[in-house]
């Protein structure tokens, strides 16, 4: 196109302007792609997590066991602590007792009770002062890490004095001890376990020594007799000794083989039958002779009540004019001491003679011989050793 101006120069028309589309980002696309990125790193930090929570839990299951087991050792360690230091102190309290009963005996109030009720004020006041240096030595043990170290020495300390307790020397304190606290009736058994004593201080110990080895040839039947009616042996021995010195008999007044069986009661019979699944019983049989003595000493024990010297007087006595319960009834008697006067000098003497023997068993066995009661600390080491059924040491 012209125009009227210049017509020899043609009009430029202007280009149309063409816009680009505009394009929208991809914002979804962008956070897809993006988050397994995203995910990936959270993954990777969940797994560390984890396995740092892992890591701990197994710490802490591994170390429960170890929390547990300490503390059962030192649960342990305390009990033997504890039972290490009561037996201490028991023994402790009846040697210092028991010397002290000795020492001050007597009713006088300034040489007797006034010095005896000292010394257990004594007892306590070294007793809290001991408790005050052991929780002193236990923290320093705990503090070096010598989680033993208490408990061991208090099992030293009751082994130490468990040890002094059962020597011969201390059988003097105990018995002292045992008659402080046993009053009247102590003190009367202590009179006849003396007499016991006496009697076996007065034997011809050859003779005995014949009697023992005679009785080795019943030892089973006596044995077998002892046990199925729960007599102490060494008794059912010295009722044996004491009857027959083992040599099985007639004798003039009816009795008959090892334990001169008389009478034994009707009840008694029956009950032997019964154990042995006899239906006829021979006291030459012997047997049958040492299951009747067990039993009817079984039967007049538990008659007198479990007192062994009346227990002995009536098996002695039998059914004869009633029998000992009927004596004992007749004259108001209540023990063995109240029943002497009224006795003849061979029944009386019975129980001390039967105890005697078995004393002298009891010794045989234990030591293989006879120790002479008079020589050296021959006396205290037989009465550590005890009468069997009468005074049994502890």
């Amino acid at each position: 196109m012209n125009t009227p101006d210049n017509p020899s120069k043609p009009i430029k028309t202007p280009k149309p302007r063409v816009s680009k589309p505009r394009v929208a980002k991809p914002k979804a696309a962008d956070k897809a792609a993006s988050a397994p990125k995203k995910s990936a790193v959270s993954a990777k930090k969940t797994v560390t997590q984890a396995s740092k929570v892992t890591k701990v839990s197994k710490a802490s299951t591994s170390t429960l066991p170890d929390a547990k087991l300490k503390l059962r050792h030192r649960l342990i360690g305390l009990f033997i602590e504890i039972v290490g230091l009561v037996t201490a102190a028991i023994a402790a309290i009846i040697i210092v007792l028991g010397y002290s009963a000795t020492w001050f005996s007597g009713t006088h109030f300034l040489t007797s009770l006034l010095p005896f009720a000292a010394g257990v004020l004594g007892i306590i006041l070294i007793t809290a002062l001991f408790l005050i240096v052991w929780w002193w030595l236990r923290h320093w043990l705990q503090r070096h890490s010598i989680i033993w170290g208490a408990p061991v020495l208090a099992v030293g300390l009751a082994v130490l004095f468990g040890w002094i307790t059962f020597q011969d020397q201390s059988s003097q304190a105990r018995g002292h001890l045992r008659t402080l606290l046993g009053g009247k009736q102590e003190a009367g058994r202590v009179t006849l376990a003396h007499q016991v004593y006496a009697a076996y201080r007065r034997f011809d110990v050859p003779q005995v020594k014949v009697i023992l080895t005679r009785a080795a040839l019943y030892d089973a039947e006596i044995k077998a007799a002892a046990t199925a009616f729960d007599i102490d042996l060494n008794i059912l021995q010295g009722i044996a000794a004491t009857e027959s010195s083992f040599l099985p008999r007639d004798s003039a007044d009816g009795g008959q083989g090892l334990f001169q069986i008389t009478q034994a009661p009707k009840s008694v019979r029956a009950e032997v039958a019964k154990v042995l699944a006899e239906k006829e019983l021979s006291e030459k049989n012997h047997r049958h002779n040492a299951y009747l003595a067990a039993a009817t000493f079984k039967y007049y024990l538990h008659q007198m009540h479990d007192d062994l010297f009346l227990g002995l007087l009536a098996y002695n006595i039998g059914p004869t004019n009633g029998g000992l319960r009927f004596i004992m009834d007749q004259y108001g008697a209540t023990d063995f001491f109240t029943i002497q006067p009224y006795l003849q000098q061979l029944p009386r003497d019975y129980p001390i003679r039967v105890l005697s023997y078995a004393l002298a068993f009891r010794l045989w066995q234990k030591d293989k011989t006879l120790l002479a009661y008079e020589e050296g600390a021959n006396a205290q080491h037989i009465q550590s050793v005890g009468i069997p059924g009468l005074l049994m040491d502890f």
